[in-house]
């Protein structure tokens, strides 16, 4: 697909716009704080299955107090997998700090591409209703006319749901849109709405646009 046959290009969040600064040491940190000490290795495999856990919820993080307690169940799961007794809001502190992200490699100097060519642009993730501030702490929201998160949809994908509420708000075609993302969900969800799809690196896909 080249760029002169598409209108509007939303983007997948994670793994494709930003990803996760390792907090393996943020967490490690926050527990010898605690008293509690266990290998970089078991911290890690605990983080994955909270990370797995947030995946299926995002959703339920509508508001600041949704996310408050998405944040306390999400540091439970974490805890409980560790096997550590402590309560979660005792290293909930640490654990959202430990939540620090950055712009995936040439992301930006993507969206500076696609914003040149005066495409209708948008974000389309599973996250709670903390994305858009994710977002401008990585220097990436200014590129977007609108984010779209599970949190706002009530729904994660591939429910189609999260790209045609995007497409509405872009007054987009689904035929003349692309969507960029990094998993099976997202290939499926794009698709089920009627729109193109392309595999991250974000900036492969753009690049391919102009080819």
């Amino acid at each position: 697909m080249r760029s002169a046959d598409i209108d509007c290009v939303t983007v997948d969040a994670y793994g494709t716009l930003v990803a996760l600064e390792d907090p393996v040491p943020a967490l490690e940190n926050g527990l010898r704080r605690h008293g509690v000490v266990r290998s970089r290795a078991a911290i890690t495999a605990a983080f994955k299955i909270e990370m797995e856990y947030y995946r299926e919820r995002s959703f339920e993080g509508r508001d600041s107090t949704s996310l408050e307690r998405l944040r306390r169940d999400c540091c439970g799961v974490f805890l409980t997998s560790l096997g550590v007794e402590l309560e979660p809001e005792e290293l909930l502190p640490d654990f959202v700090a430990s939540l620090r992200f950055r712009a995936e490699p040439g992301a930006i100097e993507a969206m500076r591409l696609l914003r040149s060519r005066g495409l209708a642009l948008a974000v389309v993730s599973n996250w709670d209703c903390s994305l858009e501030q994710r977002l401008e702490e990585t220097g990436l929201l200014e590129f977007f006319d609108c984010t779209v998160s599970s949190a706002l949809v009530g729904a994660t994908k591939p429910d189609p749901r999260l790209f045609l509420y995007a497409l509405e708000l872009l007054s987009a075609a689904p035929e003349r849109s692309l969507h960029i993302g990094d998993s099976e969900d997202d290939r499926s969800g794009a698709i089920s709405a009627g729109m193109e799809f392309a595999w991250a690196p974000l900036q492969t896909a753009v690049k391919a646009l102009s080819e």
